[in-house]
């Protein structure tokens, strides 16, 4: 028996076939809803299923951690920080505390959260502070309709570039958005909003310009200062640099003026995303993969881009495979196109490190989501397996591809993506171990509490079967 959305599809589906011109009906093939929750509508709440935990439990522990990290005290608890207010309402942003900065992953991430929980006044606020201060409108800016990637909190510049990731998780918010709460006017006009960030994604023109950028006409020059801003980090950092005898900073920026190309934030050739857009700076990150939403995309973004995103959602679980570790199953920050670690920026082959935690995360939600990569069972057995073998409590937050500790301090964000893996592990001692240690790990708060606490809130609600496909209404069942 068909379920509703069988139906529904079905009947869309020869809508556009009688509709659509020849050339796009070519670009839109048919796609497999898969064996996951987009088909079934099941999500299961592992810590229910597998810690004993009750659906009321959970529910508070989900909510008492967004309060902690969105309404909390604002020294030691919350990253959420409303600013005042302009034409379009609250103005608000999330702060990386120990890096004194507001960044479009978190901007994006905090909008995911929002959605999910249906934390509407959050979400418009996030998203005004977004287009306000972060998405970069100057034409003599090549990355123009792109979001700057770190900004001040007082929304001054801190970069004049743009990173993917944070593109992304704009986009699927926006478009659940739309899905829960409706469309508005002008820049809450959730589904146009959406629909523009993945075109620009795709088709963003290849621009050549000279430095020093702007983000808006108006603004002075960016222009990086020649030493680091101050923050809790960068004064840890000279305090280490010091006391091995090293010089700080570690580099001087370069501000003679030089040419920056920017073009789109995938790569044709190879269908997945870039690093960063801008052509000098080659490669992928695979932490930047996102197949689970990119199926979404395949189905609601715009008409001449679906194929596109369909054949990624593939590439991009055929390219977990090749950067994960065989034992390990621990990912590099950074890799070529063909699954090779790239070269960071100390000359070395890049290993895994912050950006790298999300990876297992991202491969096992698009399991639990859509089913269609067994091979995700094997990498997250794989790498919580290593970890579990380190010590639980004590792993560091940092290794070489084969295993070799690169760090001695223990990341709560860390074990939190990791244990989304056991969405798609083998259910058994290591699987729930990390459940049970999730569970147990109190919020993150004091100076790491932003990257620690995004991560740790999204994967309880991952983990809890709240994390879910916010569909369009008439898809609903």
């Amino acid at each position: 028996m068909k379920t509703r959305r069988a139906v529904i599809s079905n009947v869309t589906a020869i809508i556009l076939a009688l509709t659509l011109p020849v050339s796009v009906q070519a670009a839109t093939p048919a796609l497999s809803d898969g064996s996951g929750a987009y088909k079934t509508g099941q999500y299961h709440n592992l810590f229910v299923e597998r810690l004993g935990h009750s659906e009321a439990e959970t529910q508070h522990k989900i909510e008492q951690t967004f309060q902690q990290l969105f309404h909390g005290d604002g020294q030691e608890q919350r990253v959420y920080f409303e600013t005042g207010a302009n034409a379009n309402g609250t103005l608000a942003y999330i702060t990386d505390w120990a890096n004194n900065d507001a960044r479009s992953e978190g901007m994006s991430y905090g909008m995911m959260i929002a959605v999910q929980l249906d934390k509407k006044r959050e979400f418009d606020a996030l998203w005004n502070w977004s287009k306000t201060y972060m998405l970069t409108t100057d034409p003599e800016n090549p990355s123009q309709g792109y979001f700057a990637w770190s900004m001040g909190t007082d929304g001054t510049a801190r970069a004049v570039g743009a990173a993917p990731d944070g593109e992304e998780y704009y986009a699927m918010a926006l478009y659940f958005a739309a899905h829960r709460w409706g469309n508005g006017q002008g820049i809450y006009n959730y589904q146009a909003e959406a629909d523009k960030i993945l075109s620009g994604m795709r088709h963003h023109p290849v621009k050549t310009a000279t430095t020093p950028f702007r983000i808006h006409p108006g603004d002075a020059p960016f222009i990086e200062p020649d030493t680091p801003w101050p923050s809790p980090n960068n004064r840890r950092a000279e305090a280490e640099a010091l006391k091995a005898g090293k010089p700080w900073p570690p580099y001087r920026p370069m501000h003679a003026p030089r040419s920056v190309t920017v073009g789109p934030m995938v790569d044709e050739a190879h269908t997945m995303i870039r690093f960063v857009p801008e052509t000098s700076i080659p490669g992928t990150d695979a932490s930047y993969h996102l197949p689970a939403f990119y199926e979404l995309w395949a189905r609601w973004g715009p008409v001449e881009d679906r194929a596109f995103w369909g054949k990624a959602a593939d590439v991009s679980r055929d390219f977990f495979e090749k950067v994960a570790d065989p034992k390990t199953g621990l990912a590099p920050d950074r890799s070529t196109f063909d699954g090779q670690p790239a070269m960071g920026w100390d000359g070395k082959p890049s290993q895994f490190a912050y950006d790298s935690w999300r990876t297992a995360s991202n491969w096992s939600v698009d399991y639990s989501w859509w089913g269609k990569d067994a091979r995700a069972k094997t990498r997250s057995d794989h790498i919580q397996a290593f970890l579990y073998g380190q010590g639980i409590h004590t792993f560091p937050d940092r290794y070489s591809l084969e295993g070799q500790p690169m760090s001695d301090r223990h990341s709560t964000g860390m074990v939190a993506a990791t244990a989304v893996g056991s969405l798609a592990a083998t259910q058994g001692e290591v699987s729930d171990a990390f459940l049970k240690e999730l569970w147990d790990t109190p919020v993150p708060a004091a100076e790491q509490r932003y990257f620690d606490g995004m991560l740790y809130l999204m994967s309880l609600m991952h983990l809890s079967g709240e994390f879910r496909i916010i569909e369009p209404a008439e898809n609903k069942r």
